[in-house]
């Protein structure tokens, strides 16, 4: 595997900006629960999630962990937590449930509250407005994302969000990965909607960043004052020094990376791809509007290889050895995080400030007979990759938060409930939060932080 390597660092907190906000992350879908509670009506996760064998525990989030009913409970974990800031999304079908026409008013006074409470708490809300849960209607009606009238009605759906929320909200996401849910949910069919489309789906990837470029424009006619991304970057690694693997990682790079980030922040799509998306005029000033801050998800880099004979794809994704990995088998590199903020810094001139928007890892731990939950595992992830992200400031990289993925165990995808993120464990069974040795952990970090404003 060719990448660079950095010995392990300390992380001392010493040279982040004093404006440094620390934060925790969680998405509706993986959460809330109550699918069918107050007017909400299906999401293409639901219809997924019915569909036997689609993921591997059989689970849904149709409970989760009861967010929807508890979310004060979790809030005062927020406050415990110390947390300037927390990211959440918005659930389109509880907002506008067949992707159309008016807002659900019980939809939207749920969030009315969560944002009142996180700021009776001290706490300052990030918004996503859309983390995947495409109501189902508009995927019967339109195809989902492969439609352009799929990120037409985003944009009204973003206005709708804004006109309530976007005199307290601090900061907005529109779109949460599209990257991920071009190819996992169109591409390879791991994701909902699972098509299996490869190349074909090209145009999800280009809907995404439209409807991004729309709700941008919503949010600001609606004052708010802070808007930006959240977008999966990691770096590609060749297999080997091998001119085929190399051209392989130059082109994952392009698809996973740059043709995600090259219309946001320099308004067009890296060369030869313009062509094979389907780009109307005006589309790419629309998605190149000025941003607050660019938010990165970064879990680990990317290994690539030559495809096979007869794949489907130009370039095979590879695992990455020689470093520990997470219960869910992610290799855990820290460095590549200053390797991705360094590049993103480079290839960007001018970019805004970086927001580190998730990072985390899934180690299963469970409460032992004292009642607290160990986990040393995540504690040296998350402090490993703070000490790069602090090398990475120190090396003239401008960013400006970090938002742990994720405060609470959850609902994860494809992977139901096998895999646990969360600073606090949740007893499924019960709804119970325990916060494990991490979330103690963070709290310090956030404490000392604070401590050398």
């Amino acid at each position: 595997m060719v990448g660079a390597h950095w010995d392990a660092m300390a992380f001392t907190g010493e040279g982040l900006p004093a404006g440094f906000r620390f934060g925790a992350s969680t998405a509706a879908y993986q959460i809330e629960g109550a699918t069918t509670e107050d007017g909400r009506a299906p999401s293409v996760w639901d219809t997924f999630c019915a569909e036997p064998g689609r993921v591997v525990d059989g689970s849904s989030g149709a409970v989760a962990c009861d967010h929807y009913h508890r979310h004060r409970e979790d809030v005062a974990l927020l406050r415990e937590l110390g947390v300037d800031g927390y990211r959440f999304s918005i659930a389109w079908p509880r907002v506008q449930p067949d992707g159309s026409g008016p807002a659900n008013e019980a939809g939207l006074d749920f969030y009315d509250r969560l944002v009142d409470d996180l700021l009776a708490a001290g706490i300052a809300p990030m918004a996503t407005l859309f983390h995947w849960d495409t109501p189902q209607a508009l995927q019967d009606a339109h195809d989902g994302w492969l439609g352009r009238e799929t990120a037409l009605r985003f944009g009204a759906y973003a206005e709708l969000v804004a006109a309530r929320l976007a005199d307290r909200v601090e900061h907005w996401c529109p779109v949460n990965e599209p990257n991920v849910l071009t190819v996992l949910g169109h591409a390879t069919g791991d994701h909902a909607p699972g098509k299996a489309l490869h190349l074909a789906a090209l145009p999800a990837a280009h809907h995404l960043l439209l409807g991004h470029g729309l709700a941008v424009g919503a949010l600001r006619a609606a004052g708010a004052r802070a808007v930006g991304t959240a977008t999966n970057h990691a770096p590609a690694w060749p297999d080997s020094d091998v001119d085929g693997d190399r051209a392989a990682a130059d082109l994952l790079d392009t698809v996973w990376n740059r043709c995600f980030a090259d219309p946001v922040l320099l308004g067009t799509y890296p060369p030869g791809f313009e062509g094979l998306l389907p780009v109307q005029e005006g589309d790419l000033a629309l998605i190149g509007q000025p941003l607050d801050f660019y938010g990165v998800n970064y879990y680990a880099p990317y290994g690539a290889a030559s495809p096979a004979e007869g794949s489907a794809l130009p370039f095979e994704r590879t695992d990455i050895s020689g470093f520990p990995h997470t219960d869910f088998g992610w290799p855990v590199i820290p460095e590549g995080l200053h390797e991705l903020l360094t590049r993103l810094h480079e290839r960007y001139p001018g970019h805004p400030p970086f927001v580190i928007t998730e990072n985390g890892a899934s180690y299963n731990t469970e409460p032992d007979a004292s009642g607290s939950v160990p986990d040393a595992d995540r504690i040296a992830y998350l402090e490993g990759h703070l000490a790069q992200l602090e090398l990475a400031v120190r090396d003239g990289v401008d960013v400006a938060g970090y938002y742990c993925w994720s405060l609470l165990d959850n609902f994860e995808w494809a992977e139901g409930y096998t895999q646990r993120f969360g600073l606090a464990h949740v007893d499924y069974e019960t709804q119970v939060r325990t916060p494990r040795e991490s979330f103690h952990w963070y709290a310090d970090v956030i404490a000392a932080h604070r401590s050398r404003r």
